[in-house]
């Protein structure tokens, strides 16, 4: 239930206590049915999270470092795309984060305001007021949450993070907000507006800071209860005036080849592996090499060259596809879908195969800011949906 107070309407959090891990709705394709009535199935509940050694998990240092990082007020915009990278909707917000308690014992409080839409119902005579905002209190996050829920993975160096989220609750908030406003009639999928899915079978959020002082960049995948992307979300936040980030005005058509161009070629650099909270914080470092080509006939062929530092292990990886306008598509299940910016976001084209096989898979996030130079943040994943490291790449063109 909303309450008013002098202008600012509180929305109560829409993220619920922890329960049982809902990525873990992925295990059932190892237990030999995968699919049932066309969605992923959990099975039954754990007796609560994965135990976590002392030594592993996730340092007081970290944390208070985490947190460091994310205090204060940031301004910006939430944008949210379809596949083809289409600006489907552009909203203001603004996120107050803060801590309270000390030590170990400290916890990270955050809320986020979302400017409301204009109501399509008019009033004679009444005046023109200036925005709502509506706050939104995200849960806190403390030493408990980051480890056995969050399965944080945190670059501190590179200010670079990934996180897991239960729901897309706050996700939806934010749209019902920013789109609706007070006309939201609370229908389960309202006219015009796509909506995440209430039962999604993973939420991903993968954060890069600008290299340039432009803020920083929070990319959501969301993906459906079949393991199909439902929407691709960003926040652009900066604490003071942020650059815009996004011209939803510019035809995404035209644009298309101006991001494919952008990737095309050699990129080198380095790459760092964590393992997530509940796995523990095992390092490995490696040196990369990324060559995206486009022969005569519109066929894509990427090489990625790893090579795991202090050793001369190399592993290489070759993947073909095609490109429809702003979405590439690889002959291994693997999409990419080329975002405004100078981003682009990547995913399994369908994560219950990915199950079924027994495979691992990974969520992946690029910014290129400037040309030349771009940061990546790969989420990788094992068989049951949990996800089990995050590797940040610092790369450059060649």
């Amino acid at each position: 239930m909303a309450e008013t107070f002098a202008g600012l309407r509180i929305v109560a959090s829409a993220v619920p206590q922890p329960q049982t891990l809902r990525s873990r709705l992925l295990r059932a394709a190892l237990r030999g049915s995968p699919l049932r009535g066309g969605r992923l199935r959990a099975r039954a509940a754990v007796a609560g999270p994965p135990e976590v050694d002392d030594d592993d998990a996730m340092s007081i240092d970290s944390l208070h470092r985490f947190f460091d990082l994310n205090i204060g007020r940031w301004n910006g915009s939430f944008y949210q795309f379809d596949a083809h990278g289409r600006v489907l909707q552009d909203i203001s917000t603004r996120l107050s984060v803060s801590t309270y308690g000390e030590d170990d014992l400290i916890s990270l409080l955050q809320s986020l305001y979302i400017k409301q839409a204009s109501s399509q119902i008019s009033v004679v005579d009444e005046d023109d007021s200036e925005p709502e905002w509506v706050e939104y209190k995200i849960k806190e996050t403390n030493m408990f949450t980051v480890d056995k829920y969050q399965q944080i993975g945190f670059f501190p160096e590179a200010k670079a993070f990934a996180l897991r989220y239960q729901t897309a609750g706050m996700l939806e908030t934010v749209l019902r907000v920013g789109v609706l406003g007070e006309d939201d009639a609370g229908e389960e999928s309202p006219k015009n507006l796509k909506i995440p899915s209430r039962k999604p079978s993973i939420v991903c959020e993968n954060c890069l800071y600008s290299l340039e002082g432009n803020g920083r960049v929070r990319a959501f995948h969301i993906m459906d209860p079949k393991g199909v992307l439902d929407t691709l979300l960003v926040f652009h936040e900066k604490q003071g005036v942020p650059q815009a980030l996004v011209d939803s005005s510019v035809d995404p058509k035209s644009a298309s080849s101006d991001r494919i161009n952008a990737l095309l070629g050699r990129w080198e650099g380095r790459s760092v592996t964590k393992r997530s909270g509940v796995y523990g914080a095992t390092l490995a470092e490696a040196d990369t090499v990324v060559v995206l080509e486009m022969d005569s006939n519109g066929q894509l062929i990427q090489d990625t060259i790893s090579t795991k530092s202090g050793t001369s292990t190399t592993i290489t990886v070759n993947w073909t596809g095609s490109a429809n306008n702003n979405l590439l598509q690889f002959d291994r299940g693997y999409e990419m879908t080329l975002l405004p910016g100078g981003m682009y976001m990547g995913y399994p084209s369908d994560i219950s195969k990915c199950v079924a096989q027994l495979d691992s898979f990974h969520l992946e996030f690029c910014w290129m800011e400037s040309p030349g130079k771009r940061q990546r943040l790969v989420r990788t994943y094992d068989s049951a949906g949990l996800a089990v490291s995050s590797t940040y790449f610092l790369e450059s063109k060649v």
